[in-house]
């Protein structure tokens, strides 16, 4: 059974991102005084007493906008109150009543969903309950009153949520299901490969870069088995990251690849793979992290016979301290090689979690050393008693030597490719620790 899910909805800058940090705990949604910051939906696990839900934060309804972002939110909030079991509804007791609130309400009423009627910003229930009370108005049920900076009234809002879940929705732990991070610059076209892998406008998709500002959980299914996309937030240069919400990007595209198993980094084919590629690629390396590059509006490059190689030879250049990262040429426009990512995918997530046994690996082990020699300082040689794998994603090798100062990075280069050699592990780092006889 999967678990239930709650929507936030309400109006731009009700609050609705700090009640939705409030509630997850940590800060997952973008959080600043511009009406339509959020402008995404978002996930997040929140338990209540024994109870798990999946919370949807979403973009501010503007009822009668004709801006095109906030019609696009209006879109993304009605899929949100489609999928979600409970609504809480948040208004703001400072703002009062308004008729924007009426026209949300009406929305909301035409869901036929249980709604929650929450009134923010009530730091002061004496000062501000007469004011509370004017929300009875929009004929929803009794509004709550709740502070989700200052934590007021959060338990009470809770307590009604969970009692409006279906009975059988105690939730089972899921299996684990791949989750894959889709990063790179803005405008490459992320939101757009994750819309064409999904066949619906889940992401907003404009031709303003930068429009996702947020990282926005996927669930795709391909052949029976599911997967978990993280579109990112993208990632600007530091010179153009000037406003808060840019920066809070970044940390974004860092605990997105953190929490993913494989980071898939799109590239933009129209403009070549940059500096600013090789800092985002950097981040998946260092977290060791399953690696493809995807470079993406392929077909909208003039080829000739010699153009694939002449991009793979620049990528792999920039690219030169991850070889073993996979490569693959698409458009997300046209769809062109988008199973074959799939395939890909299924290549790298099962190389994350190869294991050797340590036998085999201390045969090839033997061979490498036999076919050159360690190297020696001042007369004292290294010498290499075994080799274990001791853990996965990123597989981890741990090898034990009579002294770590003789182990020179280009002979751990030279073993880590013997190991490839031998065993592949294509699209994934590998790690690989030293220690003496006698180190813990």
């Amino acid at each position: 059974m999967s678990k239930p899910i709650v929507a936030i909805v309400g109006r731009p800058n009700v609050g609705k991102s700090t009640l939705f940090n409030a509630l997850a705990g940590k800060n997952i949604s973008i959080v600043k005084d511009t009406p339509g910051v959020t402008r995404d939906r978002i996930y997040a696990e929140v338990s209540w007493l024994d109870k798990s839900f999946t919370m949807i934060d979403t973009g501010g309804i503007e009822p009668d906008s004709k801006d095109i972002l906030l019609s696009r939110m209006r879109e993304q909030a009605q899929m949100a109150i489609d999928t979600a079991d409970v609504i809480v509804f948040l208004a703001d007791v400072r703002q009062g009543l308004v008729d924007a609130d009426a026209k949300v309400a009406d929305m909301l009423r035409r869901s036929h969903k249980p709604v929650i009627l929450a009134v923010n910003k009530v730091d002061s229930f004496e000062k501000y309950m007469p004011d509370v009370y004017e929300f009875y108005n929009l004929g929803i049920g009794e509004p709550l009153p709740i502070s989700a900076a200052s934590r007021l009234g959060l338990g009470d809002m809770l307590d009604e949520i969970i009692n409006h879940f279906p009975a059988e929705a105690d939730a089972e732990e899921e299996d684990e299901i791949p989750k894959i991070a889709i990063v790179g610059k803005p405008n490459v076209g992320k939101s757009s490969l994750i819309n064409k892998l999904l066949g619906e406008e889940r992401v907003i998709v404009s031709d303003i870069a930068g429009t996702t500002r947020d990282a926005v959980d996927t669930n795709v299914k391909w052949k029976d088995r599911e997967y978990i996309f993280i579109d990112t937030a993208g990632l600007r240069r530091k010179g153009k990251v000037r406003e808060d919400i840019e920066r809070y990007s970044v940390i974004r595209t860092v605990t997105a690849v953190e929490r993913a198993h494989v980071a898939v980094i799109v590239i933009d084919a129209t403009e070549g793979v940059t500096e600013q590629d090789a800092k985002i690629a950097g981040i998946a390396h260092d977290k060791g992290k399953g690696v493809i590059i995807a470079v993406n509006k392929w077909d909208a490059v003039e080829k000739n016979d010699k153009t694939i190689y002449e991009y793979t030879n620049r990528i792999r250049e920039v690219l030169a301290y991850m070889p073993y990262a996979e490569l693959l040429f698409i458009s997300a426009k046209t769809g062109q090689r988008l199973p074959r990512l799939f395939e890909m995918l299924e290549t790298v997530i099962e190389n994350q979690t190869l294991r050797i046994q340590t036998g085999v690996l201390n045969e090839i082990l033997t061979e490498a050393v036999a076919l050159q020699q360690p190297p020696s300082d001042k007369g004292k040689r290294l010498k290499i008693f075994y080799m274990t794998q001791v853990s996965v994603r990123p597989p981890t090798f741990v090898l034990f030597v009579n002294s770590k100062e003789l182990m020179h990075f280009s002979y751990l280069r030279y073993l880590e490719n013997r190991i490839r050699d031998a065993f592949g592990f294509r699209g994934t780092p590998l790690r690989f620790l030293v220690r003496e006889r006698g180190d813990k």
